[in-house]
């Protein structure tokens, strides 16, 4: 297990000065499978190795992780909003992490992926991350699962954080997200409340049903009993400042993985955009590893 510090403001702009000098741009289309509109973002990079596969948090449409993005310029990322987030529409019916997985496995062979990926879930989306490895292991080289958790059964957050949570408040009012950001995602945002201003600014509210579908898709899922099954390479990280997810989930993630390594950042929920720099030093070196 390692610690690092979390990303400072300048350490970002550095990460989003690389991504410039890398010379290339987010590239956003819509994709239909079958009837399902996925709207996507390839960002094309200068490694030589496997993709990047994101599956973002819940509510959260890929424009958020720009910051993560931009400091990882050597790597090909691809991302996609999830039916009923973004510029995603909702399906008529809810799904489950299964669902997705094939959808997200469909997307990949679309859009020319043939081979194996490397895989990034973040909070909800490394539910999700968890169930690709395991559905499509001959898709998934390496393992990334940021602020995240096994599922419904977790140790779970504060009560008065988690009922801020169920809510879309925080993605409709930037009043309200100022007001409580700091709580409800903990590290820099306590210090530094204008990393608020410049998250919400980049939020697209998710659509009710989209948000319920998401909700759904998580009830009564658990990847506890088969965890120990998951072969790929494994890096946990998570914020010791994290309210939503507390730490205690990511040590239960490392010990359950067989081929996992922990690793602890000085931040909070949102380490990723806050920390991006350093997030990604530490992502890269592990997929390069």
């Amino acid at each position: 297990m390692t610690t690092i510090d979390a990303g400072t403001q300048a350490g970002k702009q550095a990460g989003k000065q690389a991504g410039k000098q890398a010379g290339h741009e987010l590239q956003v289309r819509t994709v239909d499978l079958g009837g399902q509109v996925l709207r996507t973002g390839i960002r094309r990079g200068r490694d030589a190795g496997p993709p990047l596969l994101i599956f973002n948090g819940i509510g959260a449409n890929f424009e958020l992780l720009k910051p993560f993005v931009e400091a990882l310029p050597d790597f090909e990322v691809i991302l996609f909003d999830v039916p009923g987030v973004g510029g995603s529409p909702a399906p008529l019916v809810p799904y489950r992490f299964s669902n997705l997985c094939v959808l997200a496995d469909r997307l990949l062979s679309h859009l020319g992926y043939d081979g194996q990926v490397d895989t990034l879930g973040v909070s909800w989306g490394g539910a999700l991350a968890q169930e690709f490895a395991r559905l499509h292991a001959h898709r998934c080289r390496r393992l990334v699962l940021a602020a995240t958790s096994p599922g419904v059964i977790m140790v779970p957050g504060r009560l008065s954080v988690l009922s801020k949570m169920i809510g879309l408040r925080r993605y409709t009012d930037p009043q309200y997200l100022r007001r409580v950001g700091a709580d409800l995602y903990g590290g820099a945002l306590r210090h530094d409340p204008a990393w608020l201003d410049e998250h919400g600014r980049h939020m697209q509210p998710p659509r009710g049903r989209g948000y319920l579908y998401q909700l759904l898709a998580a009830w009564g899922w658990s990847s506890l009993p088969w965890l120990g099954a998951l072969k790929q390479p494994t890096l946990v990280m998570h914020g010791t400042d994290d309210p939503i997810v507390p730490l205690l989930n990511a040590r239960i993630l490392a010990a359950a993985i067989p081929h996992a390594t922990l690793q602890l950042v000085d931040d909070g929920h949102l380490f990723l955009v806050t920390g991006a720099d350093s997030a990604a030093r530490a992502i890269g070196s592990f997929l390069r590893a």
